[in-house]
């Protein structure tokens, strides 16, 4: 879905598939906006909602929002998307502390639905009444859900964990390819997937790098566990949380050992990258899947894979919520827009058309979900991955400053990949700029 995910979080992206077709031209970000007006409604009682969100939330490429129309003629929707989230985020604030400019229905990314959920809770709909929680994988919903048991956000997406992987490179190099060996030899965690990258070093096809960026690895690290910067009572613990600094250590020994290209995931040198085809394997959550067979192009196709991520403990990164202002016109009709857009059926024809994987565990049992695979990646029965390693992600704590924290510490493990600082240095240069903005 949206290409912008702030940190390790949220940067939306694009995925297109079938269960047996990618296409690509559903891939492409759609970065532009309907101008509409979210009081909009006429003497016949025909009214425009307004949804507000960034990147690619796929309502449109599945053609939801023309659907909704044809079972609610009377209903009109239409769609104000900001690119960057974090363009959109700060403006979203201004909006809930000024009253004045709210869609019907908010996007909230999950790197700050915490901070929403502790400041602007009373602003938005309790979707409690609306929505059965349980539908959802249990984690989810208790993200957006305020300690008086308001629920104000209804989940769209989650990023279950992969790895993807170049087939062809990893055969040059001597390594297995079969995805379940791949899997197995990973399977005691991100350590053995770094010795895998210093098995592939030794014989890599000249120009390849075994991975794209230690900073993704670092939050796919940090997303497997249960505590990640903050404690169950809102205290900043990012400096002695035992994943970041295992995802620390970790990131400064791919950069040390220079197992990493040092691309961070999603700027221009990244795609040019993976277009011409210098990466062999590529942190994957779920929605990953779709950045790489667009930006790889059909000279890869059938040349990546997707194995199951290293270790036994799952991870999540990324995922959103939809959210219905109370200061809106029309708060009925969007709250049962948000709960038709997150059934089951909605977020597998999401699922289908963008590649982003559905938090309603309703759509696991749907066969467009459950026999889902890729023929971009070999075929990899995506729908079957997914599902298990959703069935098994921990319950996170999230913080008001989750995606900052990230973004801080993201930028200096580049700095250790690209200009070799040293990882006291780097670390000191990240603690510093996060404790000046969190206080």
């Amino acid at each position: 879905m949206r290409i912008t995910r702030t940190g390790g979080g949220r940067g939306r992206r694009a995925a297109a598939l079938t269960t047996s077709v990618l296409t690509a031209s559903a891939l492409l970000l759609t970065g532009c906006s309907d101008d509409s007006d979210s009081d909009a409604s006429d003497s016949n009682g025909n009214i425009t909602l307004t949804v507000a969100d960034f990147g690619q939330f796929g309502y449109k490429e599945a053609g939801l929002f023309a659907q909704y129309h044809k079972l609610h003629p009377k209903i009109t929707v239409k769609e104000d998307t900001t690119t960057n989230e974090q363009d959109y985020y700060p403006k979203l604030l201004q909006q809930l502390n000024t009253g004045s400019g709210l869609a019907d229905v908010t996007g909230i990314e999950v790197g700050r639905i915490k901070e929403v959920v502790d400041t602007q809770a009373a602003k938005y709909t309790d979707l409690s009444k609306t929505i059965n929680v349980s539908d959802w994988v249990s984690w989810k919903e208790k993200q957006a859900t305020a300690k008086d048991g308001t629920v104000i956000g209804a989940g769209t997406d989650i990023g279950p964990m992969s790895l993807c992987y170049r087939r062809d490179l990893f055969q040059k190099a001597g390594l297995p390819t079969d995805r379940e060996a791949v899997a197995k030899a990973v399977k005691g965690g991100w350590e053995d997937y770094l010795k895998l990258g210093e098995q592939y070093k030794k014989k890599a096809p000249s120009g390849t790098y075994f991975m794209d960026s230690a900073s993704a690895m670092y939050n796919a690290v940090v997303s497997s566990s249960p505590k990640q910067y903050y404690d169950a009572d809102g205290k900043p613990i990012y400096k002695d949380s035992p994943a970041v600094q295992q995802g620390w250590n970790l990131a400064a020994e791919a950069a040390s050992k220079k197992l990493t290209q040092g691309l961070p995931e999603f700027t221009d040198p990244w795609t040019a990258a993976l277009r011409k085809g210098s990466v062999a394997t590529v942190v994957c959550p779920a929605w990953m899947a779709g950045q790489i067979s667009v930006n790889s192009g059909d000279a890869y196709k059938g040349k990546w894979d997707i194995a199951r991520a290293p270790g036994t403990t799952a991870a999540a990164w990324g995922g959103s919520f939809l959210a219905v202002p109370k200061s809106g016109k029309h708060v009925k009709e969007a709250t049962d827009l948000v709960k038709w857009l997150t059934a089951p059926e909605q977020q597998a024809a999401v699922f289908k058309a963008i590649g982003v994987f559905p938090s309603n565990k309703g759509a696991y049992e749907l066969p467009g979900v459950k026999d889902a695979k890729l023929p971009y990646f070999n075929n990899a029965p995506i729908g079957q991955i997914y599902a298990e390693e959703a069935a098994a992600i921990p319950e996170a704590v999230l913080g008001a400053k989750d995606a900052t924290i990230k973004d801080t510490i993201s930028t200096q493990i580049n700095n250790m990949e690209k200009r070799g600082t040293k990882p006291a240095d780097a670390w000191k240069a990240a603690t510093d700029t996060i404790d000046k903005v969190i206080g």
